[in-house]
């Protein structure tokens, strides 16, 4: 009877994909817990898509997304950097600075971040508008067991948390693939037009866990 119990809770707490089309993560005070965990099987990339859309007052430092591995604290991280003004892909520990772009406060805005480990190049796409494509880090797989963060920066794999580097504000539409998207599905990406779900993180079936003040709510539309 115990074990048929116990058995029972486990099913009861077992996390299972969500479609969160049309709502948002809330991410509402600074601070060096809260975060939301995104889970994905798989563990080997030699090329990646990442989108997002997010909307914030910050005027300091903060991750966007955190993807850690045991070998690299920062193998996918997209960071905005205040000092200088620009969004930030890291890939394998390596980064590379976007400057020029409108992050204006109060705003949505959609960020796609590209990589391919042939070339190795990385490309970001905001608001639509790509950038110079440049080289970052090329040879190696992203490989290993993957920890993805919404809402800090990862110093270590799972944890190393930083408040003044903690997001605040919404979150939608995150999605990743394991290819570098077309400038068409990006574009719809941005556009919110029929578009391939991501493979490796869905938005439309996300398995997640939420740790500490992080609230799932109705995305906000403005209306005319």
């Amino acid at each position: 009877m115990m074990f048929l119990l116990v058995l029972i809770m486990l099913t009861a707490c077992a996390a299972s994909p969500q479609d969160l089309s049309n709502k948002m993560f809330t991410f509402p005070q600074q601070t060096n817990r809260a975060h939301v965990r995104l889970n994905t099987t798989m563990q080997d990339f030699s090329a990646v898509t990442v989108c997002h859309r997010s909307f914030t007052d910050l005027k300091r430092d903060h991750a966007l997304f955190s993807l850690a591995t045991p070998s690299h604290q920062n193998d996918i991280m997209i960071y905005w950097e205040e000092t200088n003004k620009q969004m930030q892909p890291h890939i394998r520990n390596a980064k590379v600075g976007y400057g020029g772009w409108d992050y204006k406060p109060y705003t949505w805005h959609s960020v796609c971040t590209t990589w391919d480990s042939a070339s190795g190049l990385v490309q970001l796409w905001f608001d639509g508008q790509p950038s110079t494509r440049r080289f970052i880090s090329s040879g190696s797989n992203i490989g290993g067991s993957p920890i993805i963060i919404l809402g800090q920066d990862q110093d270590t794999h799972g944890g190393g948390f930083d408040s003044k580097q903690s997001f605040i504000g919404m979150m939608t539409d995150v999605h990743m693939w394991d290819y570098v998207l077309s400038p068409c599905e990006i574009h719809n990406y941005v556009d919110e037009l029929n578009f391939s779900p991501g493979n490796v993180l869905n938005w439309r079936a996300l398995d997640f866990q939420i740790t500490e003040r992080v609230l799932v709510e109705e995305k906000q539309k403005i209306c005319y």
